[in-house]
């Protein structure tokens, strides 16, 4: 795409914009003969809330207006350890 860009007349500043990237990376292509790479989604990691996802859907669908705090005062095994 950078190639691409530059063999139609754009100036290194303009593809930079374009592309979202640095003008000095844009030149290091260019200057190189090399694609930028391209990068697919990257997969979902687990997150703490993971295991109490179900329980969480299932309480906010029921009663919308439940606050965070409501929700682990209600049901303190769903609550991580206290801060100290």
């Amino acid at each position: 795409m950078i190639n691409d860009l530059h063999q139609q007349g754009l100036s290194i500043s303009a593809i930079a914009r374009k592309v979202g990237c640095d003008r000095k990376t844009v030149k290091k292509y260019i200057e190189r003969g090399l694609e930028a790479p391209c990068y697919g989604p990257r997969a979902a990691r687990s997150t703490v809330l993971d295991p109490y996802t179900a329980y969480l859907t299932e309480r906010v669908a029921a009663f919308p207006d439940l606050s965070r705090r409501r929700l682990l005062r209600e049901n303190p095994e769903h609550s991580p350890a206290p801060k100290t």
